[in-house]
């Protein structure tokens, strides 16, 4: 099972937020690229960022900052928030950016996807938030009455081939991944899932490696300390070779 690391940039700032409320705003770290680099020099791999600023206007606003990170660090980097066009996913690829996340346009631009899907195949992943099991989009400020494993039966259905799975309620509070909806998005379709939201410590790394899951996002965890990178490689790596 692959680690990120995650970096979510709002102001140019790391930060993270609880239960996606962008009221609660901690920054956690002096900046992007030298916290990738530590990530990296600890063995990390792979990085998850997000441009919160981004996911709120809809529109690439940290770019900079993302595409630096990527560059200086040398980590395969998968980016999210405020990818709504096409425009926005060539200039990540063409840029250093190696997967980009479609979010809130699954649900209101299917055949962005779609065209996403066709043009640059495994580059792009789509990005499911739910609360409460039912869809959130827009930097989780506005629900939708569709339910998660709905839209990862119509993503799987136009070719998506991995997603990642977050349940808000869990996001940011340490306090362990969901793992019957994990369990229920992984039966439910094909596609390459990636867990996000509630990590703690390698007790939740175990149980998301068990589950055989392509991925596991570690935030809050690496910056309070409950979890290094070190040690979560560590963990999925005893889980996968076993």
């Amino acid at each position: 099972m692959i680690i990120f690391p995650a970096i979510d940039i709002k102001d140019g700032r790391p930060v993270r937020l609880v239960r996606g409320d962008f009221d609660t705003a901690s920054q956690v770290a002096e900046d992007a690229v030298g916290t990738a680099v530590s990530f990296a020099e600890e063995g990390a791999k792979y990085l998850h960022m997000v441009d919160l600023d981004g996911a709120l206007e809809g529109e690439r606003k940290n770019a900079d900052i993302i595409v630096a990170t990527a560059k200086e660090s040398g980590l395969f980097t998968e980016v999210g928030g405020g990818v709504r066009d096409t425009g926005t996913i060539e200039y990540y690829l063409k840029n250093g950016i190696s997967r980009v996340i479609l979010g809130s346009a699954a649900l209101k631009n299917p055949e962005l996807v779609r065209f996403a899907v066709s043009e640059y195949g495994k580059a792009i992943a789509v990005g499911i938030d739910a609360r409460e099991g039912l869809v959130s989009v827009s930097g989780w400020t506005d629900s939708s009455d569709v339910g998660y494993i709905e839209l990862a039966k119509r993503m799987e259905d136009i070719g998506v081939s991995n997603i990642i799975f977050t349940d808000i309620g869990r996001d940011g509070t340490l306090a362990g991944p969901n793992l019957e909806m994990l369990r229920e998005i992984s039966g439910a379709v094909s596609c390459d899932i990636t867990a996000s939201g509630g990590v703690r410590d390698t007790n939740d790394i175990c149980a998301l490696a068990d589950m055989g899951l392509y991925a596991a996002i570690c935030g809050k965890s690496l910056y309070s300390g409950t979890l290094t990178v070190k040690a979560a490689l560590e963990a999925a790596e005893v889980r996968d070779a076993g």
